[in-house]
Order: C-alpha cells, then sequence, then structure tokens
C-alpha cells in the first residue's frame, strides 16, 4: 500500500468522480418512467448502486477488513482530506469532538432520510449525502492539516464503523514494547495518521482507517490476523463506551428497526387511522390534508407519494418510539446480566453491550439489503432462498453475540452466574431476531 500510493489515490479519485456523478446528476432529471430499468435510466441505476449496493455492503466490509474503505476507498474521507491541505488550520474546538456526535449524527440522519424517502427519490439523496459531502468538505477547510478530522468526529456512519470493525478477523496491531526500544526516528520517517488515531497506544480497530501508511513504524506496527472475538472479549472491557452502548442499544438495535420497519408496520397503519379518526371527531382537519416541501417531509404528487403532517409526526414518533422502547427493554436485560455476575458495574455493562454487535449489524444488513431485494424484485429479479438466507444470517448473528456474551460473563464468573448472565443476552439476541421476523414474514 505504501509503495502503491499513487495507484490508491488515481482509485479514490475514480471513486469521487461516480460518487459526484450519481448524487448530483439523477436530481436534475426528470422521475423514471414506470417502463424504466436498472439498466437504462441513471436514476434507478443511482438508487440501486447507492442503497442495494454501496451501503450494504460497505457494512459487510467493516466486518470482514475493517475499515479499509474509510481509509481508501471513501470519497467524504477523500474529500475531506485534500481540503485539509489547505485548511486554516485551527484546532479541534471541545464542542466538536463531543463523543455524542456519532450516534447524533446517526439518528439525524437516519430519520431525516426516512422523512423525505431517500431510498426512493434522487433530491433527497442530493440533500443527505451531498449535505453531508459539503460539510465534511467545510470541515476540512477549517480545522487540522492534512487530517480527516470530519471522519474521526462528525461523519454520521462513522459510530456504525467503529463498533462494525471491532469483529474484523485483520488490524493493524501495535506492540508496546517493540515501540519502546525503538529510537525515536527522524521527523522524514513519521507517517501522516489522517484520522487522528494515538497509534502508540492503539489496541483496537475501531477507530483505524486500515490506510497502511504506519505499517512498520519503529519496527512495531503491523498488519496481522486475530480472532474476530478478540478485541470484544479482550479488549472492550478495558476501554468501556458509554456512547457505543447507547448507539448499539437505541441507535442499532432501536431506532434503524423503526426506521425499517415503520412502512410496513400494521401498528404504524392502526396509529394513524386512530389519530385521524380522533382529529375529524374533533373537527381539526388540517393536518390531514397539509403537506411540506420534498425537502421537509416526501411531497411528490404526481408519483401518489405524500406525506402529511400527520404522516410525518406520527413516522417519527414510531422510529424515536421504537428507538426508546426497544433500547430501554435491551438496556434492562443487559443490566440484569451484569447483576446476575455479582455486584453492579458500569464498565461491565458497557463490556457485555459490545457481544450485541454481531446481531446489531446484522440487523443494520438485512434492513439494507431489503432495499436490494425490493431493487431487483422491481425489474423482475427473484434472489433465490431469500427466507433461508435471511433466517441463516439471523440464527448465525445471534448464537455469534451469545457465544461472546459467554466469553465475556466467563471472565468474571462461572457456573449459574455465567449461564444466567448469558442468558439475558440471549433474550436481546432473540428479541431483537423476532423485530425481523415481524418486518420479513408475519406483516
Amino acid at each position: 500500500m505504501q509503495a502503491r500510493a499513487g495507484a490508491i489515490r488515481a482509485v479514490q479519485w475514480a471513486l469521487v468522480a461516480v460518487y459526484v456523478v450519481l448524487v448530483a446528476v439523477p436530481a436534475f432529471l426528470p422521475l423514471p418512467e414506470r417502463s424504466a430499468h436498472l439498466w437504462n435510466d441513471l436514476t434507478l441505476f443511482a438508487q440501486f448502486g447507492f442503497w442495494g449496493i454501496w451501503w450494504p455492503f460497505v457494512l459487510v466490509s467493516m466486518v470482514l477488513v475493517g475499515r479499509g474503505w474509510c481509509g481508501i476507498l471513501c470519497p467524504e474521507g477523500t474529500l475531506t482530506e485534500f481540503a485539509s491541505r489547505w485548511s486554516l488550520g485551527r484546532a479541534v474546538p471541545r464542542w466538536l469532538s463531543w463523543s455524542g456526535w456519532p450516534f447524533i449524527a446517526f439518528a439525524g440522519t437516519t430519520i431525516y432520510g426516512q422523512m423525505v424517502s431517500v431510498y426512493g427519490y434522487p433530491k433527497p439523496v442530493l440533500a443527505v449525502l451531498g449535505g453531508s459531502t459539503v460539510a465534511a468538505i467545510a470541515v476540512g477547510l477549517v480545522y487540522g492539516r492534512n487530517k480527516r478530522v470530519w471522519c474521526r468526529y462528525l461523519c454520521p456512519v462513522n459510530g456504525v464503523f467503529a463498533v462494525l470493525a471491532k469483529l474484523a478477523p485483520v488490524s493493524f496491531q501495535v506492540d508496546g514494547a517493540a515501540w519502546a526500544r525503538s529510537p525515536k526516528p527522524p521527523r522524514e520517517a513519521a507517517f501522516n495518521c489522517a484520522p487522528l488515531v494515538p497509534v502508540k497506544t492503539m489496541r483496537g480497530a475501531g477507530a483505524c482507517h486500515m490506510c497502511g501508511r504506519c505499517d512498520g513504524y519503529r519496527g512495531a506496527v503491523r498488519l496481522a490476523r486475530r480472532s474476530p472475538n478478540h478485541e470484544i472479549v479482550h479488549v472492550a472491557g478495558d476501554e468501556p463506551s458509554r456512547e457505543q452502548t447507547v448507539l448499539i442499544l437505541f441507535g442499532m438495535l432501536g431506532l434503524a428497526v423503526g426506521a425499517f420497519q415503520w412502512s410496513s408496520s400494521p401498528w404504524y397503519v392502526d396509529a394513524k387511522q386512530a389519530f385521524a379518526t380522533w382529529l375529524i371527531e374533533h373537527g381539526v382537519t388540517w393536518p390531514l390534508e397539509t403537506s411540506l416541501p420534498w425537502f421537509v417531509l416526501t411531497n411528490y404528487p404526481d408519483r401518489n407519494d405524500v406525506l402529511t403532517l400527520v404522516d410525518g409526526g406520527l413516522l417519527i414518533a414510531y422510529i424515536v418510539g421504537a428507538a426508546l422502547v426497544l433500547g430501554l427493554a435491551f438496556g434492562g436485560l443487559v443490566a440484569l446480566a451484569v447483576r446476575s455476575l455479582g455486584p453492579w458495574s458500569p464498565n461491565r455493562f458497557h463490556h457485555l453491550a459490545q457481544a450485541l454487535i454481531p446481531i446489531a449489524g446484522c440487523g443494520l444488513f438485512l434492513g439494507l439489503s431489503a432495499l436490494t431485494v425490493g431493487f431487483l424484485r422491481g425489474d423482475g429479479i427473484a434472489v433465490p432462498y431469500l427466507s433461508e438466507i435471511r433466517g441463516a444470517l439471523l440464527a448465525g448473528a445471534g448464537l455469534w453475540s451469545v457465544w461472546l456474551a459467554w466469553r465475556i460473563a466467563g471472565l468474571t464468573a462461572s457456573g449459574i452466574r455465567r449461564i444466567a448472565a448469558t442468558a439475558c443476552i440471549a433474550a436481546v439476541a432473540a428479541l431483537s431476531t423476532f423485530n425481523w421476523i415481524l418486518m420479513f414474514w408475519l406483516w
């Protein structure tokens, strides 16, 4: 990678060009005709490319090779680092480095994307992805120098990528003893860690962008294989993260489920009908008739696709409600697991929550891949053994989470305590799986 930096840069800029075309051009074209197909309409091709291929399989890449996408291929990362060459060089302020931004950004973009139907229309894609890219460039022009400050602190998927990368079977690993023994190299031998990772003390793969620039430094950094369970079991407990716990429980396992589920949920339909009936009985009809511009709520009357104020309000309520109800339920079960192991320990609570990363990541992939299936089905292409594949993925991810919980619980307890704690995490995995069973098989 170090020897072929020029080739990597060429690939990065080629992806930037493709990204800009697919984000920007469809927004200025007429909406596709009903007879259009993925292979003969740029708008449909772009939608399928982003939501059917790009995002679901970027998530898969995090589990397979860590954050290599971030360091090598991500267009926003390339652009923000490029802009940072001419940065004002200001220090990163405390408000910007707040550790809660990953969850806020993830929740905000997820909810807003549902409000404007980002998966179905090109203008919302330009607003969401294009707006994010412009913000990344702006941050690069102000803070740091040759850095990826946006990626480190503000990227909406930074938190999700960081937790999924913990499962990767390869990572850059640092030998602390070798680092200490080696003489300090000359300044020209230093490397630029664009995402601002403290490499000397790095123990996990969550923040590393796998760009390879630090490989071999002081004879202490190398790319190596590891067990996919290693970081969750043996590292996460020493680096407890309240923010990651909130992201896993309330974001990936809660809010994301509500976002993918609401449009097919009979509960949403029942709530809408009940609220509409109540409004009519009280002589209030304007919320049922009022719509907003497309960049606030979906508004495409020529496609019979318009969200009224009632639709939008209940949509937000459903997603936020799912996040709160599921997050609190899952958190309660994790807390019960902690108490099963002995006295209450916040660090143990955060550690056990990390065991849920496989089932949480699987849910995100299944939700996004449902779009893949939908795009293909719209063109008459059926995915064979779809139910079996989904079932196998959910079962495998659930069992992986249970195994991680068993390993983590075994660090501090044995016997009935260990079994009880693992059973609580198994209940979380089962409830999470049931949410997807509702969406894919029962509704």
